[in-house]
């Protein structure tokens, strides 16, 4: 495969740690910089999380950055229901790595700079709430004419929310910002939406086998993971739903997508909005099939993928 450069903004939860370790597995990517953003947990909890990450992966020189603590308007909300209260599951960690390592440049002015170093040369993949690529732009408005395709992970496009009824987490999270970047990103834009991550989840046969390996990196994953798994259970079983349907693993969607040009098999390309105001329909993606919001700049919104090429990475991810 052809070389990939990727900056990748988090707010790393258990699924952005996963996505992270497929990145960080692949011998065609080179990740130039992880820029933090408020989101599964706090600032100081995503920093720490993205340090273990690359602990566990012996990958401590890629440059850490500590982005925004808080959305543009809203208050801040968390995931702690399922991420666990330090973002990772709640697992004890000793030896997690020092704040320190953390680079004294904020992730906004450190995203502007690399994609200036690297003009048409870098995708940058988004697995957490907007709020760093809204300032980025608001400081820049030529930053995404230099970024060479932008990939998501949030937002919907059946109207079904995880966090509130009609919002995904991350656009939940902060609405405004994710408004900002889908009226303001003109580069190729991807967007793996909740219900495209639910539909193609993976057998939970597949997961036990997966944090089942042999290695320290499956150890860590399987550890940090298994609050997760207990509260997808759970929840399920409070539903009176099949919890057996499948394994999903949200951010790695769009990390796949990004690292692999032929991982996603279809997708609706149109426009796409936010809405601010509904009250129950608040951070809602809306997709324009119709033309109606009569706007050029259209996304690729994910609908199929090939879901063995997923499970490749993530099994490569924790050798």
């Amino acid at each position: 495969m052809a070389k990939k450069l990727l900056l990748v903004d988090v707010d790393c939860g258990v699924d952005d740690a996963q996505a992270l370790m497929l990145a960080l597995a692949a011998p065609h990517v080179e990740i130039l910089g992880i820029t933090c953003c408020h989101g599964n947990t706090t600032i100081e909890n995503v920093c720490r999380n993205v340090l273990r990450v690359l602990k566990t992966c012996n990958r401590l020189q890629i440059p850490v950055y500590r982005g925004a603590t808080r959305p543009l308007l809203s208050k801040s909300v968390h995931a702690s229901f399922y991420h666990g209260v330090d973002g990772l599951g709640d697992a004890p960690d000793s030896s997690s790595p020092d704040l320190d390592l953390v680079q004294k440049e904020h992730a906004v002015l450190a995203m502007i700079r690399i994609i200036n170093d690297y003009p048409g040369e870098v995708s940058l993949v988004a697995t957490g709430p907007l709020t760093n690529l809204a300032l980025a732009v608001n400081m820049d408005p030529t930053f995404p004419q230099k970024i060479n395709s932008l990939f998501i992970m949030g937002g919907n496009m059946e109207s079904r929310g995880n966090l509130t009824v009609c919002a995904e987490f991350n656009f939940a999270c902060d609405p405004e910002a994710a408004y900002i970047v889908l009226n303001s990103y003109d580069c190729p834009t991807h967007i793996a939406t909740w219900e495209f991550t639910y539909k193609n989840s993976l057998p939970w046969e597949f997961y036990h086998e997966w944090i089942s390996q042999k290695t320290e990196k499956a150890e860590f994953m399987r550890k940090i993971s298994a609050h997760a798994e207990k509260f997808t259970k759970s929840s399920a079983e409070e539903k009176e739903e099949d919890w057996t349907k499948g394994f999903v693993t949200c951010d790695s969607y769009a990390m796949v997508a990004a690292v692999d040009d032929t991982f996603v098999t279809d997708a609706i390309n149109c426009v796409v909005g936010v809405e601010l105001s509904g009250t129950l329909t608040r951070g809602m993606m809306v997709l324009d099939t119709l033309g109606m919001l009569q706007r050029k700049h259209k996304v690729f919104v994910m609908t199929k993928c090939d879901r063995d090429k997923l499970k490749f990475f993530l099994m490569k991810a924790l050798r």
